[in-house]
């Protein structure tokens, strides 16, 4: 048995234990609706939702950041643009309808029904919405492709157009 073995893989493990569900981390977005609110559970990094470097129960991202998110029947995740990185979106419970909207006028969109065990990539620079069209709450991973993306940016026909995060 090697220690140096040992303590390398229980640094590399989040367990489900560990987590909880931060209603908090996106709470700002429920100034423009409840249909807005959603929980992050956080793995690997902090995402793009904020500094939460101090959570000790986060793996540090090297890569990547990876995180389940609950959103409510029906629900909705702002359209929004990761203009750094790459998102991924894999469905573990329920059904989402993704959307992505033309860059120049966001009006021109094209969706997708997503259930379990479903994944789009969306490249960056592409605005992104999606929204829970079950009757149940949908549980999905979020992968983002930067070790620290850069907060998204919401383009003037979301809904998050405008809101703070104060």
């Amino acid at each position: 048995m090697s220690e140096a073995l040992e303590a390398l893989i229980d640094s590399c493990i989040a367990t489900r234990e560990g987590r909880y569900e931060d209603w908090d981390a996106l709470g700002f977005q429920a100034k423009a609706g409840d249909e807005f609110r959603r929980a992050q559970i956080r793995y690997i990094g902090s995402g793009a939702t904020g500094d939460h470097e101090n959570d000790s129960r986060i793996l540090q991202a090297e890569h990547f950041t990876f995180s389940n998110m609950r959103l409510p029947a029906g629900a909705v995740g702002p359209e929004h643009t990761h203009h750094d990185a790459e998102e991924a979106f894999f469905v573990l419970e329920g059904a989402l309808e993704v959307t992505v909207h033309d860059v120049r006028d966001g009006s021109k969109t094209a969706s997708r029904i997503l259930g379990y065990r479903d994944l789009i990539r969306v490249p960056a620079g592409v605005p992104r919405s999606l929204r829970n069209i079950g009757e149940e709450d949908a549980l999905f991973c979020v992968i983002i492709g930067a070790a620290r993306p850069q907060v998204p940016t919401y383009p003037a026909t979301s809904a998050m157009h405008g809101v703070t995060r104060d």
